[in-house]
């Protein structure tokens, strides 16, 4: 017999499917479209192939690193809390004090993670990521505290790694390509489904490896693989890219000159402020819902602990929501993909998270838990994309990847200052706090990024002669 959560894995996929195929009809559509209306342009130019060509190249270039890198992180999601729960015998809190480590670790590091990728180049650093991950992956298999705590510090230099320099090497590449931002908002769309289909995979994979091997620590082992076979992919195939022209490395380890220039862009710009409010409230609620989704299902679960959750197949089922949820931005961006588009649809993710959480809190049904937790994941899927053209849009190259990178101090600090709460007795107060700072953040993306956006010109715009 099927169990519930089966079927609506089952359902979900059949639903991603539909929207797939209805996606890839527009997309068609309008590709076909616009061939007929700029046939005439492209012949007098001489270089459509060229272009369509390097299009081609840089999206399959990245969406394969991507891929194997997101497949790696993935697979350690479902049984990251289990394995140290269950398997290790920790209490709660000290997972808790686990998970802050990593969290500490990445908010401490984030902002020099940013620095070196500009200066030193972000393929180096992307380099670097699989390489400390995969240490990463290695110490969480040795049940010894000090070990567990060494993986979480490297773990989360990888993760500061992962969420800046990858991001600015694509929108870099694009933009020494001169793609149009409608090319690179189809490439974060993209890279976004792929997400959902490699989490979906991840999911099932991993809990083929915990049943077959008994253990929850070899979906780590298997990551670490992963992350060694993305090493020679990158290596082989992208190139490298700097922030600005400046590609000699400064003698100053802490860069604290760079890191002070970006303060200040942050803080004269209220619509930066604005962009790393929103990556503070989402993604900082994203993370604390990593550590509280299992504990909120088991706890509203009427055959738990005597039947386990089929955790494997939950996480799958919340990467379709997102990829349901990058495929509905992909449709929505189709006709229009401008700043004023992305900006409302940042409010609009916000507000419906905020929502999806409010109503995980107010329920005490297993059934409606697990869908208000599909809707969030939904909301994820439209995030990346929608803050990532954000991102691109309104922060120069030459800092890109160290604001990218500053942004992630205050979202680290959200996440440990929650943690310490005490998540175990506080979990509906944690998920209450991240509604409301999700609503927060919705209404000032609405009354400041949108109500400026349609005057806005991008800082390497404001640069090119007349």
């Amino acid at each position: 017999m099927v169990g519930f959560y089966e079927l609506q894995l089952i359902l979900l996929v059949s639903l991603c499917l539909i929207f797939l195929l209805l996606e890839r009809h527009v997309s068609r559509r309008k590709e076909f479209k616009e061939k007929d209306l700029h046939t005439s342009e492209r012949l007098e130019n001489g270089e459509p192939t060229a272009s369509h060509n390097s299009l081609a190249t840089l999206t399959r270039q990245y969406l394969i690193v991507y891929a194997i890198v997101m497949g790696a992180d993935w697979l350690q999601g479902p049984y990251v809390y289990s394995l140290y729960r269950e398997q290790y015998g920790l209490s709660e809190r000290m997972v808790a004090v686990l998970f802050v480590t990593g969290f500490m670790s990445a908010g401490l590091t984030a902002p020099l993670v940013g620095v070196w990728a500009d200066q030193h180049g972000r393929k180096k650093l992307c380099l670097a990521f699989c390489l400390t991950y995969t240490f990463t992956c290695c110490c969480i298999t040795i049940p010894y505290l000090p070990i567990l705590l060494l993986g979480r510090v490297c773990g989360g230099i990888s993760t500061s790694i992962l969420y800046s320099a990858f991001e600015s090497w694509l929108v870099s590449s694009a933009g020494a390509l001169a793609l149009p931002s409608t090319d690179l908002s189809a490439i974060f769309g993209r890279a976004t489904l792929v997400n959902g289909f490699v989490a979906t995979g991840a999911g099932v994979a991993s809990n083929q490896l915990v049943t077959f091997t008994n253990s929850f620590a070899s979906p780590f082992v298997a990551s670490a693989v992963l992350l060694l076979l993305a090493y020679l992919v990158i290596r082989a195939s992208w190139g490298e890219n700097f922030g600005g022209t400046g590609t000699t490395p400064s003698k100053d380890l802490f860069q604290l000159k760079r890191l002070g220039q970006a303060w200040r862009i942050v803080r004269d710009d209220p619509m930066l402020l604005v962009i790393g409010l929103t990556q503070t409230c989402f993604e900082g609620s994203m993370y604390l819902f990593v550590f509280l989704w299992v504990p909120s299902l088991q706890e509203a679960s009427p055959t738990f602990p005597s039947i386990a959750l089929p955790l494997g197949y939950i996480f799958s089922s919340f990467m379709i929501s997102m990829m349901l949820g990058s495929l509905l931005y992909s449709t929505v961006t189709t006709q229009s993909g401008g700043l004023t588009v992305h900006a409302k649809l940042s409010s609009l993710v916000c507000a419906f998270a905020a929502l999806a959480l409010a109503t995980s809190i107010r329920s005490e049904s297993e059934r409606v838990r697990f869908w208000a937790f599909c809707a969030f994941e939904a909301c994820v899927g439209m995030y990346y994309p929608v803050q990532g053209m954000l991102r691109g849009t309104l922060i120069s190259n030459e800092h890109r990847a160290t604001l990218s990178s500053l942004f992630r101090v205050p979202l680290n600090v959200f996440v440990v200052v929650s943690l310490m709460t005490g998540v175990s007795s506080a979990r509906s107060a944690v998920l209450s706090a991240s509604s409301l700072m999700l609503a927060f953040s919705a209404l000032m993306t609405a009354f400041v990024v949108v109500a400026r956006a349609d005057d806005y010109v991008s800082p390497e715009a404001s640069l090119r002669p007349e």
